[in-house]
């Protein structure tokens, strides 16, 4: 899959005229929508579903059943960055990530993005046929990553962390979190563009559950309308969190309904893209909250 596909969607959520992505329209207005990602962990052991693909044949089977169900593009993880996970090695993530990538590429007809902090996994799964980069180190894990994706044409979300996956929740700690994660995503876009990297091509996360307390998740969602001034899509992943659970005392196998509401509060408050588990419920909503919005 070319990146041509993921640069136009960008370049859609950017100016708000998604008419390419909808499969499903209303009579006398065409419908625009956010995009929705859907996430295909090939790890064994991520949060909410690790181990639940052990094999090639289930990866194929599930990408196809997540872009049946509405997704515009798929994240692929070969590495778990829930809190407390432990790196794992580069051949492994490749070895996990890059056979998927090239099973896909032929048959799946959305973009296809790369969960990975590394440059290595990063430039194997491009030549493979990925779109997308998404590094939760926002290009700063990595010295070789911002030239990787700069010589690629790819397409990037930087998002925002505190710390590290092992060490995130530790005690994470701001003085004014909303104003803090811009100002940090700022320095990441101008460092991108720094080595090359157009604005048009960055997508930016501010990191929900990336070392922030429920607290710092629910501020940076209420204020999420500050981030338009960016200048990039917005993506936004609560899905399944953890905040959601602690709020509504569920188990990470019970939070559909929470998840599906705070992705779609996240869209009316300005997100572009919203990441998440459960694709077809959201595209369900997304199709209701367009319905209800006002003809544009």
């Amino acid at each position: 899959m070319s990146s041509d596909l993921f640069l136009l969607l960008i370049a859609f959520v950017v100016l708000g005229i998604l008419p390419g992505l909808a499969d499903w329209s209303l009579p006398g207005r065409v419908v625009r929508r956010p995009a929705i990602m859907g996430i295909l962990n090939l790890t064994p052991d991520s949060f909410s579903d690790g181990g639940l693909i052990p094999d090639l044949p289930t990866a194929v089977r599930r990408a196809e059943q997540l872009v049946e169900a509405g997704a515009d593009l798929l994240d692929l993880g070969g590495e778990s960055s829930r809190p407390g996970a432990d790196p794992v090695s580069i051949d492994e993530e490749i070895r996990r990530v890059v056979p998927v990538v090239e099973a896909l590429a032929s048959r799946i007809g959305v973009p296809l993005s790369i969960d990975t902090t590394k440059a290595e996994v990063a430039q194997a799964a491009l030549r493979a046929g990925a779109a997308v980069i998404n590094d939760i180190q926002g290009l700063l894990g990595d010295d070789q990553m911002p030239r990787v994706v700069a010589e690629s044409g790819a397409g990037v979300v930087l998002m925002h962390m505190q710390g590290s996956p092992r060490t995130m929740q530790a005690n994470p700690t701001y003085a004014d979190v909303v104003t803090e994660v811009y100002d940090a995503l700022a320095f990441r876009i101008d460092r991108a563009e720094s080595f090359g990297i157009d604005r048009s091509r960055i997508a930016i996360d501010p990191g929900i559950g990336f070392g922030k307390t429920a607290d710092h998740n629910w501020q940076l969602l209420r204020h999420l309308d500050r981030f338009a001034g960016l200048g990039c899509a917005i993506l936004i992943g609560t899905s399944r969190k953890r905040f959601l659970g602690a709020l509504t005392g569920r188990d990470v196998s019970e939070r559909t309904t929470a998840s599906v509401v705070s992705s779609l509060l996240a869209i009316e408050a300005g997100a572009d893209i919203v990441r998440v588990h459960d694709v077809g419920p959201m595209a369900d909503a997304v199709k209701v909250w367009s319905a209800m919005r006002p003809s544009r």
